[in-house]
């Protein structure tokens, strides 16, 4: 059975948040076994909030935890990188409200991981199986859950754009991959949007340093796309960090189309209402070890 995690040293990263714009300074220190990920507002009288769904407050354009009025938003990405990691236990230290988004992927999260270091603890993880299909259906968009023997995801964007139009993607989720496949892609948006959001108190840190940005026909963004389906591998990314809020990692095949951090959030909650289609079962070690593969980032 696999032990759980948890990181070796404190670390720190500062930038913006993506939609506050604000600049942001984030420790990580280890955690105790069973803490889970804990985010900590240092501005906020130390208030702590638990990476869990209970705590989710707004799934607009990111995903926002909340406790006692205090907030962080934009986790999505970090929670990625600990779960494609196997880190199950950190404190998540912030002088401010978001996560910062440094280049838009969870690259900048793996290599800080890597500074960290990964610790094993005494504590063994367990996962959540599943045992019976679960499905959440909102108008066009649809998200299920069916059993598999281990963790896979199949995804589908589509996308009235001259640049790209229907994307699809299905991958095991392993450390390797997650590495490779799925921490470069960036997250995106269209130029038209902009203004909008930005009237809402949204994309006040946006720039073409940390998002792939589309205009009515192409990428405006200079260099080239870090894959040709970017697109889609950044919403398995997304999808990867919401799905970690259930506390646990899943067995099971997540197959989502045209889906987004609010179906990712329902799809948990339905799963926790269906408590006669899934199991609590001992996680087991994958091969290659996250320490290995963390050690050739």
């Amino acid at each position: 059975m696999r032990l759980q995690n948890t990181i070796q040293k404190e670390v720190s990263v500062q930038g913006k948040g993506l939609h506050t714009g604000k600049e942001i300074k984030m420790n990580l220190r280890p955690a105790p076994a069973d803490t889970g990920i804990v985010f900590i507002r240092t501005d906020k009288n130390n208030e702590r909030i638990k990476a869990n769904v209970s705590s989710v407050s707004d799934t607009a354009f990111a995903t926002t935890l909340k406790s006692n009025g205090a907030r962080v938003g934009t986790v999505e990405h970090l929670l990625a990188s600990f779960s494609g990691l196997c880190i199950d236990n950190v404190f998540v230290e912030l002088n401010g409200p978001e996560v910062p988004i440094l280049d838009g992927s969870a690259l900048p999260f793996i290599t800080l991981i890597r500074e960290a270091g990964l610790e094993k603890q005494a504590q063994a993880l367990s996962c959540i199986r599943i045992l019976k299909p679960i499905v959440v259906m909102e108008g066009p968009c649809q998200i299920a859950i069916t059993p598999y023997d281990g963790t896979r995801i199949t995804y589908r964007v589509f996308y009235t754009h001259p640049a790209f139009g229907e994307q699809k993607m299905g991958i095991d989720i392993t450390t390797m991959k997650f590495v490779s496949e799925l921490a470069p892609a960036r997250t995106f948006g269209f130029l038209r949007d902009v203004e909008m959001m930005k009237s809402k108190g949204l994309a006040r840190g946006g720039s073409l340093d940390n998002a792939i940005v589309l205009n009515d026909s192409e990428v405006i963004n200079g260099g080239q796309l870090r894959f040709k389906d970017e697109f889609v591998r950044h919403k398995i990314l997304d999808a990867i960090g919401d799905l970690s809020l259930i506390g646990a990692p899943i067995f099971g095949h997540i197959i989502a189309n045209k889906s987004g951090h609010t179906l990712h959030i329902k799809l948990l909650k339905k799963i926790l209402l269906c408590s006669d289609s899934w199991e609590i079962v001992s996680l087991h070690v994958a091969k290659p070890t996250a320490e290995e593969v963390v050690a050739q980032v």
